[in-house]
């Protein structure tokens, strides 16, 4: 028989290039890169060039929690208990407030809230200190409350990483929220979340990651994009590290990124990759936002871009201002904003309306 040399080398080529492509589908991934105005478009990544703060990356990962312990029985709310307890998140032993309804829970099991506290100093913080209002608000009117304490702050293990430059509080929400969901008495299909200031970042950042959060409200936060994160936040008294964060070289998360993939000017696809506000197409239920405008620790034009874009692309979004109301929305502006907040969760949460 005469084989045709050309034929076989061309065979030959085909071969090597069909072979190479099907490591190439093996080793790339797609990931959603939706812009802060758009509905989301897709582009490749090689698993290898994920940075571990991608939505693509986080998504990719799992987040199994743990059983949750009691670890401390307090003293109780006016018609719910109080416990401080724990649960693992990356083989860490993290510390919440947890409170439970008394009386007779509904059929299915209570609905609960991940309620995701703003920046303290992590050695300052305290499980039972701080938004004591807050969880009371929530508790008394029908919701498992958790409220974790993240890595490295109180006397949760870890180092304390921030929010903004690490996934490491974002995974920590997330396995909160597993471990929520494992908890005797939760139903596990009615979870929302609460955040305030860096607490409404992980929220809004947890939202575009998992499916499971229902609802979420947002009050005073950390919701801008990163081009204003980083060229467009001006706080009265600017941000200092604490003596905690600095032995964790916090401060340096930020630049040894910058090093490793350029400036958002240089490299913006970098920079869109972690972004949640990119990822708005994908974002688990409602979103309701709160904003004092006299705040002086954010701007009150993140909240409100953020609610543009929402409006955009057809999102459920709420967004109640507050005038002279401060970072926190204290009185006389504070028992509207949480009435706001429980009408938001008892429709989207208690009642389970449908909606984008």
């Amino acid at each position: 028989m005469i084989i045709n040399k050309k034929l076989l080398s061309l065979t030959v080529f085909c071969l090597i290039v069909l072979v190479a492509y099907g490591l190439y589908r093996k080793n790339v991934l797609t990931t959603l890169s939706a812009g802060p105005d758009a509905s989301g478009s897709a582009s490749l990544q090689t698993t290898a060039d994920l940075n571990p703060l991608t939505i693509a990356a986080m998504r990719q990962r799992s987040y199994q929690g743990s059983t949750i312990k009691i670890e401390e029985t307090l003293s109780p709310g006016s018609n719910y208990n109080r416990y401080i307890a724990s649960y693992i998140s990356d083989g860490l032993k993290i510390y919440g407030l947890l409170t439970v309804p008394d009386g007779q829970k509904p059929k299915g099991g209570w609905p609960a809230i991940i309620f995701n506290h703003g920046y303290i100093p992590p050695e300052q913080y305290r499980t039972t200190e701080r938004y004591v209002a807050y969880v009371d608000e929530f508790a008394r009117n029908g919701y498992v409350v958790f409220k974790p304490d993240y890595r490295g702050n109180g006397s949760s293990e870890g180092k304390p990483e921030g929010a903004y430059y690490s996934p490491a509080y974002t995974v920590d929400v997330l396995n909160a929220l597993s471990s929520v969901k494992k908890y005797s008495g939760v139903d596990p299909n009615r979870i929302g979340m609460w955040g305030h200031s860096m607490g409404g970042n992980i929220t809004l950042r947890a939202m575009v990651v998992s499916k499971d959060i229902k609802v979420g409200v947002i009050w005073g936060g950390v919701v801008g994009t990163y081009d204003q994160l980083m060229n467009h936040w001006h706080r009265t008294t600017p941000w200092a590290p604490s003596e905690k964060e600095i032995a964790a070289h916090v401060t340096s998360i930020r630049q040894n990124l910058a090093v490793k993939y350029g400036s958002l000017q240089q490299n913006p696809d970098f920079w869109h990759s972690i972004d949640p506000r990119y990822y708005l197409s994908d974002i688990s239920g409602p979103l309701q936002l709160d904003q004092g405008l006299a705040d002086e620790e954010v701007p009150p034009e993140f909240s409100q871009s953020l609610y543009d874009d929402l409006k955009k692309i057809g999102k459920t979004v709420e967004l109640y201002t507050y005038p002279g109301a401060d970072h926190n929305i204290s009185d006389p502006s504070f028992t509207i904003a949480m009435q706001h907040s429980l009408d938001f969760f008892d429709k989207y949460l208690k009642g389970g309306d449908t909606v984008k």
